[in-house]
């Protein structure tokens, strides 16, 4: 059997061309109207609103791509990944091809499912670069991957896998790759003076009302990440954005969390955060930096281990029950919570203790 293996990923210009940026922001304002105020909008008007949002935000986003070299490096590094990938998996003797399919820029995910399926393969599995289970990233990606195979005239099996932060060697990297950024630092980690500092991609509080367990997944890692550092003490703060005054996101603000800490030095650690992009490179290098430099800190931020020798065995990993069609249970895979879809597996289903 032949198996395209789609990464799937949320994408950014890879240039500050205006137009690129406000297209970009426009699709992403268009995907989540669901979260305004007025969700019943009809198409046209959802569209208008959606264009209006883009033309307001996009100055901003494009000052922060010139600061961090005229471009985000996220498709770059995603591409990279996929090679990678594709490497491990034939080495492990599977007959496959992978592809990158984003949510907002090009290579979109339709356009990924259009060329796994002229390439002729009998199976499909979509592999989301989010550890961290989430409706607007995730979910959202595997319907567009599902729908675009199906506007392809895909006949053969389409295999899913959703949330996977609970991958032991995922963990292990990124607490290693903590632990020896600190340490290049001379941080330790230990000293009452420092503070480790979680900082999540923000997320809208209608998400979590309508049931995502995003804010769970993200308690429950960096509980995991100090336990494997022997940290008992930690912090963490949410990336949100105010592009919607209107709309309520997840708590504290990292601004608000970093100004409030009792400490000299503050390692901040992106969680989930699988590729340098403008979230690591602007907001936290320059924008989250000058409020804690503000305040009196020294500001270390751990670079995101995108080229980590060990993830592409993780996503190699993930893939394998699929390809060489075995229980997807015997790696701990399950029936996905957050995705109403049967046969959608993940890593993290959630305990039976949780509502």
């Amino acid at each position: 059997m032949s198996t395209g293996v789609v990464l799937l990923n949320f994408g950014e210009p890879p240039t500050a061309d205006r137009e690129a940026v406000e297209d970009y922001l426009e699709r992403i304002f268009y995907s989540n109207m669901d979260i305004e105020e007025e969700p019943d909008l009809t198409p046209g008007a959802a569209r208008k609103r959606a264009s209006k949002l883009a033309e307001r935000r996009a100055p901003g986003l494009i000052e922060e791509y010139e600061e961090i070299g005229g471009g985000s490096p996220l498709n770059d590094q995603a591409g990279a990944q996929a090679d990678a990938l594709e490497t491990e998996l034939r080495n492990r003797g599977y007959d496959v091809a992978t592809y990158t399919g984003m949510l907002y820029t090009e290579p979109f995910t339709h356009e990924a499912a259009e060329q796994a399926v002229a390439d002729g393969h009998d199976e499909v599995l979509g592999l989301p670069i989010y550890p961290l289970c989430g409706p607007s990233t995730t979910n959202l990606s595997l319907d567009h991957l599902a729908d675009g195979l199906e506007e392809a005239g895909f006949d053969g099996e389409l295999h899913e896998v959703s949330g996977w932060h609970r991958h032991p060697t995922y963990n292990r990297l990124r607490a290693e790759n903590i632990r020896e950024y600190a340490d290049g630092e001379g941080v330790d980690l230990h000293d009452e003076d420092a503070v480790l500092f979680f900082s999540a991609h923000g997320t809208p509080r209608y998400y979590l009302n309508e049931g995502s367990r995003y804010d769970r997944y993200v308690d429950e890692w960096c509980a995991g990440m100090a336990a494997m550092l022997g940290i008992d003490e930690y912090e963490l703060g949410f990336q949100n954005h105010d592009n919607r005054s209107e709309v309520a996101w997840t708590e504290p603000d990292v601004e608000a969390a970093i100004e409030s800490l009792d400490a000299e030095r503050v390692v901040v650690e992106p969680v989930s955060f699988m590729h340098e992009q403008s979230e690591t490179l602007s907001e936290l290098d320059i924008e989250l930096r000058e409020e804690a430099e503000e305040v009196g800190l020294e500001f270390y931020r751990v670079p995101i281990p995108h080229d980590d020798d060990r993830f592409p065995s993780v996503l190699a990993d993930l893939s394998e029950p699929f390809l060489a069609d075995f229980d997807p249970g015997y790696f701990q895979f399950r029936q996905c919570h957050c995705r109403d879809k049967p046969g959608t597996m993940c890593l993290n289903a959630p305990d039976p203790d949780w509502d």
